[in-house]
């Protein structure tokens, strides 16, 4: 079971680069998803929602500066809390990011 993020809880923009403004880790360690089009996405590395876009990861190539290569793409964006543990999609910590 999921729940929607509420307008407070919610960002318009989130990105899970710690260099970026629009971290926030707090958010990110309680778990957030992303429903792109109506897809659930694991690879987003940045969404925004008044925009309509996702910034997506493709595969485990990077740049000359370490970040992942993205992809960016238009459509619906639909941020929600996951249920259980940290294991969000935006969340890189973890994974030795």
């Amino acid at each position: 079971m999921t729940a929607t993020l509420p307008d407070r809880l919610c960002p318009d923009r989130l990105c899970v680069d710690p260099a970026s403004p629009f971290h926030d880790a707090a958010l990110l360690a309680q778990g957030v998803g992303i429903r792109f089009n109506g897809a659930e996405k694991t690879n987003v590395e940045e969404y925004c929602v008044s925009e309509g876009w996702v910034r997506l990861s493709v595969g485990k190539q990077v740049d000359r500066r370490g970040r992942p290569l993205t992809l960016k793409l238009k459509g619906t964006v639909e941020p929600y809390l996951r249920d259980g543990p940290a294991a969000a999609s935006l969340d890189r910590t973890a994974a030795g990011r």
